[in-house]
């Protein structure tokens, strides 16, 4: 599923709730799959049961995931917290990307009209072949 870094400085659980939070988010563990049982989590992983029980938790608590007794634990649907926090994430993203572009020579006038042409295109218009 994922590899943790046994050398880093960050928690093991702290590692294992950002994985689990960027697989929901990136959306490919979907709304109410359900994630490895602790047990099994643990032996993939090589790592304590209390844990993964740990990451569980805090991704409970934060809304990502939701437990059933019993049956085990699931993806949450998504909700505003989740949308808002994959935003900032593409916010993110695209702040690296266009500070590149800028530095590799593109200007700001280029990088509008590239807006531009993706929100036409998204909406279902064709793209102004002039523009590009």
């Amino acid at each position: 599923m994922f590899e943790l870094d046994v050398r880093s400085r960050k928690p093991i659980y702290e590692q294992l709730v950002e994985r689990l939070k960027e697989l929901i988010i990136s959306e490919i563990l979907k709304t109410d799959e359900q994630l490895p049982s602790v047990r099994t989590l643990a032996q993939q992983l090589t790592i304590n049961p209390n844990t993964i029980q740990k990451a569980y938790r805090e991704l409970e608590t934060q809304g990502y995931i939701y437990s059933i007794k019993g049956r085990g634990s699931f993806v949450s649907p998504p909700s505003l917290h989740i949308q808002s926090e994959k935003l900032e994430k593409v916010k993110s993203e695209l702040n690296k990307l266009m500070s590149e572009a800028l530095f590799l020579g593109m200007n700001a006038e280029d990088l509008i009209k590239m807006v531009n042409n993706i929100e036409i295109a998204s909406k279902g218009g064709l793209e102004d072949d002039q523009n590009q």
